[in-house]
């Protein structure tokens, strides 16, 4: 029987309570963390606290007079070509290592126990369906974002408007105005795709093998008649998002700090040694720094990650307990059948033996 999004909490915090407390292991924690982490269920809000931190002008001049102006512009070129090029590689790699943990962690959830390389070979071929899929909804937004954009830019740059800002405030303010609008609503719509298709697309697709196209065919028509049900748990699940976003990023700013003491002093270190040894900024050692950096951030969103394992558990069994009731096979696992009672049979006697 369907139960609402607020009678879905308690049974998704017992859920998580008995997988990682009862009893407690460590190396269930460290393979849940990487695979909440690769999976994307690192609750983000909040650890952007440094999004208003102002590096100091001229920083490098002081500490590296005259270092990085004296470099070839070409160098500047394949630099910047490598890292674009670069994170582009990474960029798809995560979205196809995420599709299949994505598996992998409905799986660990479902079974309580996280093993990574079984549920990798059994959920792969899902994975590359749901690895596709996220493509396409990111290319379609891509697209949608530069149509929501380019569009409005193309006319105000034919009506003269951008050219003559000051002759056309008021118009510029209110398609402004709209284009903001317009534009949070686009990011809204397809949040509530991404977030609507792991949370019940995803079992389907898992536990019968269908598309995400075939997933949404057929969740459409229970979001129609049950649109109250559906609005209650989106709701929910933001209040306890923005709740978890708030602990885990307070954590994550104190965890950051104390990373940034050794890492910080460490990179210190090498840089004053290899400016004693007479290194300078090139392409190498640019890279070096940068490959160094992005090995000290996935150490730290890593921890994070450890932090975030309760998050990672619950979130995925919250969804879970609300969708079982709207869908059986799912329900099936949540709830099985208990086996049946043993008939009682009638025990004969042995015959007596014959008398000599």
């Amino acid at each position: 029987m369907p139960i609402s999004a607020v009678d879905a909490i308690s049974p998704a915090f017992q859920h998580a309570k008995q997988q990682l407390l009862q009893p407690f292991r460590v190396s269930q924690w460290a393979k849940l963390a990487l695979v909440g982490f690769l999976a994307g269920e690192i609750s983000s809000g909040g650890c952007n606290s440094g999004g208003n931190f102002q590096m100091p002008h001229n920083t490098s001049q002081h500490f590296f007079p005259g270092a990085l102006p004296t470099l070839n512009p070409m160098l500047y070129a394949s630099l910047i070509a490598t890292l674009i090029i670069t994170g582009a590689i990474l960029w798809v790699l995560f979205i196809y290592l995420n599709s299949i943990m994505r598996f992998v962690l409905f799986d660990s959830v479902i079974n309580r126990r996280c093993e990574i390389r079984k549920s990798w070979s059994v959920r792969h071929s899902a994975g590359l369906r749901y690895f596709v899929w996220q493509l396409f909804v990111m290319l379609s937004m891509i697209v949608s974002l530069v149509i929501l954009i380019g569009v409005p830019a193309a006319l105000g740059l034919a009506l003269g408007w951008i050219n003559q800002p000051k002759e056309h405030i008021i118009p510029l303010i209110l398609v402004g105005l709209v284009l903001f609008l317009a534009l949070f609503a686009l990011i809204v719509f397809y949040l509530l795709i991404h977030v609507m298709t792991k949370d019940f697309v995803v079992p389907q697709m898992a536990l019968e093998g269908v598309s995400a196209l075939e997933g949404w065919r057929r969740l459409l028509p229970g979001m129609k008649t049950e649109k109250g049900g559906y609005a209650g748990y989106i709701g929910m699940k933001i209040v306890m998002a923005l709740g978890a976003a708030v602990i885990v990023g307070i954590v994550a700013a104190i965890i950051t700090l104390l990373m940034l003491i050794p890492v910080g002093g460490l990179g210190a270190v090498a840089v004053l040694g290899g400016k004693a040894a007479g290194l300078t900024w090139n392409l190498y050692t640019i890279s070096i720094a940068v490959i160094v950096g992005f090995i000290a951030l996935a150490v730290i969103l890593y921890i994070i990650s450890l932090v975030s394992v309760p998050a990672t558990v619950f979130f995925p069994a919250y969804s879970m307990y609300f969708f079982a009731g709207r869908y059986a096979p799912l329900d099936a696992l949540l709830h099985p059948a208990p086996p049946p009672p043993l008939q009682a049979q009638t025990i004969f006697p042995p015959p007596p033996e014959p008398i000599g």
